[in-house]
């Protein structure tokens, strides 16, 4: 038996049910009003027409109505506004806009589909203010495109720093217009953690966009070309987007009797049946249950509308089917980057008093050795049960992919130790042997198998406050992109022989940049009883969360550039290409390549890592070069530098942004130990510290003489035995601990080589053209027998005078 079937509201869950009703039933009657001209348009892709990255309107209009009439056999009446349902009467009444006449129409089933609306509480001075608009459909971005292209529009402000509001940001800053963004909480996009709003809010400030947080829209002044905000600041402005958030349209509903829930949104069974039978409701304007929790919530996105306007039909039609809930799974482009997130966050979490545990990591976009690496932060928030409750990411390159994964573990009830277990598709173009993902649930299981305990970004201040110890286990040379207040230092590969030097009465806080070492030193203290916890995400993660705002006037005069004195105006500029390189790689290429350039050369540098951005005016100010200009250009930082700023190098600098304060420049260290990872340890230390202008001087002796072997040559005597005895170069030492009779070596090259990190020899060679000083004990030679010969041609002869007249002028002095 055929039915007649009513249809409120097209768009993405209105069309979707008609046209899923008709390929289910030839013979039902299918009626869908729409209060517009369109019936299925493309809302998400707005602001990107009036930014001009969507060139043709007509490819936003996804179906017409004479198209969905032929194509499904559907009745489709446009400009047709549903007034009231009567559902005693099973009857809806029609206004039609364009005859202006009205009339009724009965139904056997009812869809409602009427979405959301956007909120505009009534600002005082709103109803003079010619020049403010939201944002919902194809007639609102006509009149924003039409008002821009008919005044003379300098300064737009947007209104909420939701999706739309920060989409419309963008596309009007491509318009060259200045923009400012005003939110009333203390972040933007609200569905993700302030840690990780806080690198969206330094992607905007590095786009010229002023944002304004924890404040709102009091009143309009001047016709809308003055903004009054709650804190007092007046705002100049030609064209206000209010983007404040949306709310269920939901009048038809409240009028006729239907049952509300969340936010006065549609009340729903799993069946999308409202209190009366034969009526639905599906999309932005019903009561969800939240995955997570189950709890009643609204989530107004695309996916839900289309799967429920899909569930909806297959119910009508008998089959079995049910909506058990929404994920809130959503992406966006703030600029370069992509923020997305599923779940909830800490924030919801905290509200809801759901106990829960949350890890961030910093891996690479993909293999870092392959072309167009970039970092990404991932935060995992899950239960002490292991259930994934949340997840979000951050970056240009493959965040979505890596939610997406997490979305579907989460599901399908994986629990976080189980991301570790997942066999995901893997080149060097496309990702790492061990994907993000599989990273964070090695985390997650050493949090829930309790191999370390953690303290989040948000504790540091706290702690510090009450003169915790803070362990900085980075090298020195990491140091000038920043530290916590107080840090004791000693670097990772130091610390199994200074464990003397830490408190045993105390929690010692350890931290790396970004938590891997940070675990790894953990796990060593944790062996020697000591009581430590490891900063979750290093000190990058408290650096992106500490960001502070930093707001610029508009219609800046020109950017005035430091002059640097040079005598050749002829000096080539240098061009480095730092990216896909983990921290520190783009700092050390940068350093190779400067100590190459005369006074005044220039150097523009490009790298993937935003991070560089603040990195590089650090390393400038530390070793006396000027960094020009300091830009986002794609999905990269670009930065120009000059070679010196007239500052002597070993000048006291004021100690900002994580800068080192020096007053000698040298550093020194005794090699002693033949060990590989001992000399890996000492090539690390050289290399950074060479990076950041110091004159370093390697005094190797006795056994450590064999790191500086490259061949092996033909001997008697106890020369020989010497020989025997002793690696026979670089490449062949053993390690200090599980050396398993030269196996463990093998493993410790292998992972280096997985992880795109250089042989010891290779190591060598690049901090020698760095300058670091290799110096041979010419005594323990001789006692040794080793030949001059059988070392590398860069390495220099000498005793103990010759290291300690250099260790005279170092601040850095080390026995390894």
């Amino acid at each position: 038996m055929s039915k007649k079937i009513l249809i409120i509201g097209g768009v993405a869950g209105g069309a979707t049910a008609a046209t899923r009703l008709r390929r289910l039933n030839e013979e039902d009657t299918i009626i869908l009003f729409e209060k517009g001209e369109y019936i299925s348009f493309a809302n998400c892709g707005l602001p990107y027409h009036i930014g001009g990255e969507i060139k043709e309107r007509d490819n936003l209009l996804l179906q017409t109505v004479e198209g969905m009439e032929q194509q499904y056999a559907l009745d489709i009446r446009n400009f047709s506004e549903v007034t009231t349902i009567d559902p005693l009467k099973n009857e809806v009444t029609v206004l039609n806009h364009q005859t202006s006449e009205s009339y009724t129409e009965s139904f056997d089933e009812l869809i409602i589909s009427t979405g959301a609306k956007a909120i505009t509480p009534p600002i005082p001075g709103m109803d003079s203010a010619k020049n403010v608009f939201s944002l919902r459909n194809i007639p609102d971005m006509d009149l924003i495109k039409d008002y821009i292209a008919k005044h003379d529009i300098q300064t737009a402000t947007i209104i909420g720093g939701g999706f739309i509001g920060l989409e419309m940001m963008e596309n009007l800053k491509l318009l060259d217009l200045n923009v400012q963004l005003v939110e009333m909480a203390p972040q933007v996009m609200p569905n993700i953690d302030f840690e990780m709003a806080q690198q969206l809010h330094s992607q905007i400030n590095m786009h010229g966009v002023n944002l304004l947080l924890n404040d709102g829209l009091k009143e309009f002044k001047d016709n809308g070309k003055k903004l009054v905000l709650t804190s007092g600041t007046e705002l100049e402005t030609d064209l206000t987007i209010l983007s404040i958030g949306v709310t269920p349209e939901n009048t038809l509903a409240k009028e006729c009797g239907i049952e509300l829930g969340f936010k006065n949104a549609i009340k729903v069974n799993e069946q999308l049946q409202t209190n009366y039978p034969n009526i639905y409701a599906i999309g932005d304007v019903i009561e969800v249950k939240d995955f997570v929790d189950q709890s009643p919530t609204n989530i107004p996105l695309a996916w839900p509308a289309n799967r429920q306007g899909r569930l909806v039909a297959d119910i009508i039609n008998g089959i079995p089917a049910s909506y058990t809930g929404t994920q809130g799974a959503s992406v966006a482009k703030i600029f370069e980057l992509t923020a997305a997130s599923t779940g909830n966050s800490e924030r919801m979490l905290k509200n809801k008093g759901i106990e829960f545990n949350a890890i961030h990591i910093h891996p690479n976009s993909h293999a870092g050795y392959y072309p167009g690496a970039s970092p990404i932060h991932l935060k995992l928030l899950f239960g002490t049960d292991g259930k994934i409750l949340g997840a979000q990411g951050i970056g240009t390159k493959g965040v979505e992919k890596r939610i997406d994964v997490i979305s579907t573990a989460m599901k399908f009830g994986g629990t976080a130790n189980q991301l570790a277990g997942l066999e995901l598709a893997y080149a060097p173009p496309y990702s790492s042997a061990k994907d993000p993902v599989n990273m964070l649930g090695y985390t997650a299981d050493n949090m829930m198998n309790q191999k370390v305990k953690t303290i989040q970004w948000h504790e540091v201040d706290g702690l510090l406050n009450q003169h915790a110890y803070f362990l900085d286990i980075r090298e020195d040379f990491e140091l000038a992109t920043g530290t916590l207040s107080n840090s004791h230092v000693i670097p990772l590969n130091q610390l199994r022989n200074r464990l003397a030097e830490l408190p045993t009465d105390k929690t010692i806080y350890v931290y790396c940049q970004v938590g891997l070492r940070g675990y790894n030193a953990a796990r060593i203290l944790m062996h020697h009883g000591f009581n430590v916890k490891n900063l979750d995400g290093g000190y990058k993660t408290y650096k992106l969360a500490t960001y502070i705002l930093k707001n610029k006037p508009f219609k800046p005069v020109p950017k005035q550039l430091v002059n640097v004195p040079s005598t050749n105006h002829s000096l080539t500029t240098i061009e480095v290409d730092a990216c896909g390189l983990q921290c520190p790689g783009p700092i050390l290429k940068v350093k190779e390549q400067m100590d190459k350039m005369s006074d005044g050369q220039k150097m523009v540098v490009q790298a993937s890592d935003f991070g560089f951005s603040a990195d590089i005016e650090s390393w400038a100010k530390s070793t006396g070069n000027t960094v020009l200009t300091n830009e986002i250009k794609g999905t990269n930082v670009v930065a120009t530098l000059a070679k010196g700023n007239n500052v002597p190098k070993n000048a006291i600098q004021s100690q900002e942004e994580g800068q080192l304060k020096e007053t000698k420049n040298g550093a020194t260290m005794v090699v002693f130990s033949g060990d590989m990872d001992k000399a890996l340890a000492s090539m690390i230390i050289a290399t950074g510290a060479a990076a950041m202008g110091k004159q370093v001087t390697i005094f190797f002796t006795f056994w450590g003489l064999s790191v500086l072997k490259k061949k092996k040559i033909k001997k008697h005597g106890l020369a020989k035995l010497f020989d025997i005895m002793l690696p026979s170069n670089a490449d062949h030492l053993p390690i200090s601990s599980m050396n398993m009779g030269g196996a463990g070596a093998k493993m410790i090259k292998s992972v280096m080589k997985n992880k795109n990190v250089d042989p010891l020899p290779v190591m060598l060679e690049k901090a020698n053209n760095l300058g670091v000083k290799f110096i041979a004990c010419t005594m323990s030679m001789d006692i040794m027998g080793i030949e001059r010969e059988e070392l590398f041609d860069f390495v220099e002869f000498g005793g103990v005078a010759t290291y300690l007249g250099d260790s005279e002028d170092s601040n850095l002095n080390l026995f390894i």
